[in-house]
């Protein structure tokens, strides 16, 4: 197939070219430049990756520019060509939500999340497109090449860094208490490459089904490069927006891909 990956130089676009290119697809990447929508009759798919990731961004006018006014553009032209579309989401939409399914309660809790809600929020009121339309509610992402993402990478990267680097790990007070889905960036790919063959349309969550907390996870990096474990405050600009449980539910995914799901601990003893 050939296909077009907008946001191909952020951490999941990289890793995800990689892997499709390693399946034999030919995959072109965009960048986003303001004004300018990439002509996507050429491709079989497009795989709609590029946005203003930084949860903590407080530009509502810049986030809903590049994250929903060029994925409503991006989508018309795909939907009037003929051209399938995939796109990023985010498991920031249910916010404090206790509970983890697609058309269940959302509670965006920052810009970056509510740009998320809408654009699904769209496509849910539509009721048929003339493309597959499949959008990807992606929970914690973690793995190779995401070092470029400083603050925002995921705690499995950051913990590591500062493991290797000065032999102490800092985690926020109640770490044991903050519980996430972790999911692998390669499993990522791998979902996105096994939907391109299915005739289905939706949103559905990307994440493993289980949870990990972020102590466990220090642990296993601690031991693993003999580092200590050092308690800090959790920073106020986090503290009203901090999410502190997610958990997939993966029942809709699941009927339509096949994957054994990597947990955190495969991944950092394999590194």
């Amino acid at each position: 197939m050939n296909i077009l990956i907008t946001g191909h130089n952020g951490f999941i676009g990289k890793n995800l070219s990689k892997h499709l290119e390693s399946k034999g697809h030919t995959v072109k990447g965009y960048s986003y430049v303001e004004n300018v929508v990439p002509d996507p009759s050429k491709y079989d798919w497009v795989i709609h990756l590029g946005a203003i990731a930084t949860t903590t961004e407080t530009n509502v006018k810049k986030i809903l520019t590049q994250n929903y006014d060029f994925s409503m553009r991006l989508l018309q032209l795909c939907d009037t060509m003929g051209t399938n579309f995939q796109y990023a989401s985010s498991a920031s939409v249910y916010g404090g939500q206790s509970t983890f399914t697609e058309d269940g309660p959302v509670s965006p809790m920052n810009p970056y999340a509510w740009s998320k809600y809408l654009f699904d929020r769209f496509i849910e009121s539509v009721d048929q497109f003339d493309v597959l339309v499949q959008g990807f509610r992606y929970f914690n992402v973690y793995g190779s090449d995401e070092e470029h993402k400083k603050d925002q990478a995921s705690p499995i990267t950051k913990f590591t860094k500062q493991a290797k680097e000065d032999k102490v790990i800092k985690i926020f007070e109640n770490s044991e208490n903050y519980l996430r889905d972790f999911v692998c960036v390669d499993d990522v790919c791998t979902v996105h490459e096994q939907m391109l063959k299915k005739d289905v349309s939706g949103i559905f969550n990307v994440g493993t089904g289980k949870t990990t907390s972020f102590l466990r996870i220090a642990g296993i990096i601690a031991k693993k490069y003999n580092a200590k474990i050092e308690t800090i405050p959790m920073p106020l600009n986090l503290s009203n927006q901090y999410q502190s449980y997610t958990c997939a539910d993966l029942t809709k995914l699941n009927k339509h891909i096949d994957i054994n799901w990597k947990t955190v601990k495969e991944f950092v003893n394999d590194q």
